[in-house]
């Protein structure tokens, strides 16, 4: 994977809408299910072990995490849906705050929507396709974990993703 020509920095975490910066300039967020490698993903792409906090344990990302890449553009780290280890009250506000901020964030211009090779296209995967076609938001897959699969499987399952 190529590294970002510049290095992006913290902004902030919200966890409320009230607390994201300013819906100015551009941004990118990313998405996917609990623990399918979002933060990693980010830390590839700026060549940083620790830009974004990882764990193992799913849902450790719990605000969406902003991070600066100068000339007011932003990539943002959203919350893991699905299998997280947090009550269920804290998974029904992520899935109202992450709606929300979709459908109003004016500075959102594409969404990554990470997806485990092993398990991609799930029934909220579809619909954050769906929504985002319907949206005319522009939404771009990748498929994280390959190196857990033979290269025939992750073929076969590269084919199936293209297909649907």
């Amino acid at each position: 994977m190529e590294r970002l020509p510049i290095q992006p920095t913290f902004i902030k975490g919200a966890y409320t809408l009230q607390q994201l910066p300013d819906d100015t300039g551009v941004e990118v967020a990313f998405a996917g299910r609990s623990n399918v490698g979002k933060s990693s993903t980010l830390n590839t792409l700026a060549g940083m072990k620790s830009l974004a906090r990882t764990s193992k344990t799913p849902g450790r990302t719990q605000e969406i995490n902003f991070f600066d890449l100068g000339n007011d553009r932003r990539l943002v780290d959203l919350p893991g849906y699905g299998y997280a280890k947090v009550s269920e009250t804290r998974q029904h506000h992520w899935a109202e705050t992450l709606g929300e901020y979709l459908l109003s964030r004016k500075s959102l211009v594409g969404l990554i929507l990470l997806m485990d090779i092993r398990h991609p296209l799930k029934e909220f995967d579809r619909n954050m396709v769906h929504w985002c076609t319907h949206a005319g938001l522009p939404v771009y897959v990748i498929l994280n974990k390959a190196d857990k699969l033979s290269r025939g499987k992750a073929s076969a399952s590269l084919l199936d993703v293209k297909q649907k």
